[in-house]
């Protein structure tokens, strides 16, 4: 039996630690908790469009937090606690500079993302949602938040 939070308390991002989908099967000599667990970390990081938009500005070259959330209508904290997730997902990562830490964007993770994503598009095959159905390429994304 699970149990619901308190009413007026944070709901659980499933990047950090809510709940997770059921395991992919293993490939390439990977246990499927191990694949599962960092897909959903991925996914649930880009589920948000905010971290998306950090995501962006940071295919342009490094930031500190204080550039990255400098176009955001939010405190300090609530960047940084977006920029934790992001890190959790390996889609961030910060280094040491003085007494600056700017973060980087890695591209790693989402390649692990774009491969499955390939893989389930070449198994659907020509039914339902198949390369007939529709454009081969969806639009052009813009991010939510103008950076």
């Amino acid at each position: 039996m699970t149990t619901r939070p308190p009413a007026g308390s944070r709901r659980r991002d499933p990047a950090v630690g809510g709940r997770v989908p059921p395991a992919i099967p293993p490939e390439n000599g990977r246990s499927a908790a191990v694949a599962s667990d960092e897909l959903s970390r991925i996914m649930a990081a880009l589920a948000d469009p905010t971290r998306r938009a950090i995501l962006s500005r940071l295919a342009r070259g490094e930031a500190s937090v204080t550039e990255l959330a400098a176009p955001f209508a939010m405190t300090m904290p609530a960047v940084s606690r977006h920029l934790r997730v992001l890190e959790r997902a390996g889609l961030v990562r910060r280094r040491q500079d003085a007494q600056r830490r700017p973060c980087r964007l890695d591209t790693a993770p989402l390649w692990t993302a774009v491969t499955w994503l390939r893989e389930l598009v070449t198994e659907s095959g020509d039914g339902a949602g198949g390369p007939g159905d529709g454009p081969a390429r969806p639009a052009e994304a813009t991010p939510d938040v103008a950076l």
